[in-house]
């Protein structure tokens, strides 16, 4: 009997006997002389094991460690480590190329959909205005390119400049 077991049902049988669980640790603890943390510990560590329907052993199985690094396991090691940056960088692509085509969709449709709205409101302006002459092409023009960063955009609010009013 593993002394983890032996905790725990001596724990039961005090709780069983009516004493609270915390006074039972603190109990448990004094007779052995061990701090409570580690009778609880021991306590619940084997409730653990009952849960798990393993069989208690009084040796703990541990994974065996490779004591030295081998030429031969670093190289595989760093071969593993450059194959999962490739991975990283070609995701990154992926991720990149559907942004792409998103924008590019987005931009599709925002060009074909402004076409009509931009002679509305010219339309508006030389009703407005009939002596400004606002013959800029339109972006959704079927043979338009979409602007570059570089581009600068002459029809942009900044561009122009405010017009005096007469008459006042």
């Amino acid at each position: 009997m593993t002394k983890a077991q032996q905790t725990y049902e001596r724990i039961n049988a005090l709780v069983d006997g009516g004493m609270q669980k915390a006074e039972a640790f603190k109990q448990l603890a004094e007779e052995y002389g061990q701090p409570v943390d580690s009778v609880r510990g021991a306590y619940y560590g084997h409730k653990r094991v009952l849960e798990r329907g393993d069989e208690p052993s009084t040796r703990t199985a541990r994974r065996s460690r490779k004591r030295e690094t081998t030429t031969q396991d670093a190289v595989a090691s760093a071969v593993a480590s450059l194959r999962g940056a490739i991975d990283s960088i070609e995701l990154e692509l992926e991720t990149a190329r559907e942004r792409a085509d998103e924008a590019t969709a987005e931009y599709e449709a925002m060009r074909a959909a402004s076409a009509g709205r931009i002679e509305e409101i010219r339309a508006k302006i030389a009703v407005l205005d009939p002596e400004v002459s606002d013959e800029l092409p339109l972006a959704a023009e079927p043979d338009a390119q979409p602007p570059t960063k570089t581009e600068g955009k002459p029809d942009s609010p900044a561009a122009r400049k405010p017009k005096e009013v007469k008459g006042s």
